[in-house]
């Protein structure tokens, strides 16, 4: 029988990273596209384009004349219950590949791709939606 005392020394190492918000470079794009995922859903445009868009991503929007927040909110009209599941993740020398399937209510499913490259500490969107295919035999 393990000791109360033994059991919490055992998983300290796991609470201290936890404390800690350690976490390993997958679970930190699953946080950005998660993150992604609820801006969407609260129609939170500000978010998406502040935090959560590269810059080079928001920067090529913003060059065609529009703001950030506009072009995301009528890309995104009309979407109604938008979700995201998160089905792989590939991550390598800086850049993440997410592969995704978004629902939104009245459209048909979609198998997308999200890219994502490393900004400093933080993971970013650079490109939105690219159809996934299949592996090549």
């Amino acid at each position: 029988m393990r000791r109360p005392a033994a059991c919490l020394l055992a998983a300290l190492p796991a609470l201290t990273l936890a404390a800690c918000g350690k976490q390993s470079e997958p679970e930190r794009v699953r946080s950005a596209v998660e993150g992604f995922a609820e801006a969407t859903r609260t129609q939170d445009y500000q978010r998406i384009c502040d935090d959560l868009l590269s810059h080079e991503l928001v920067a090529t929007v913003e060059e065609a004349g529009l703001p950030c927040e506009l072009a995301v909110r009528r890309g995104l009209e009309g979407t109604k219950a938008p979700a995201l599941e998160i089905q792989t993740i590939a991550v390598r020398e800086g850049r993440a590949s997410v592969g995704v399937r978004s629902t939104a209510e009245g459209q048909k499913p979609s198998d997308d791709v999200l890219e994502l490259v490393r900004e400093g500490d933080d993971w970013r969107i650079s490109a939105l939606a690219q159809p996934r295919t299949a592996p090549r035999r």
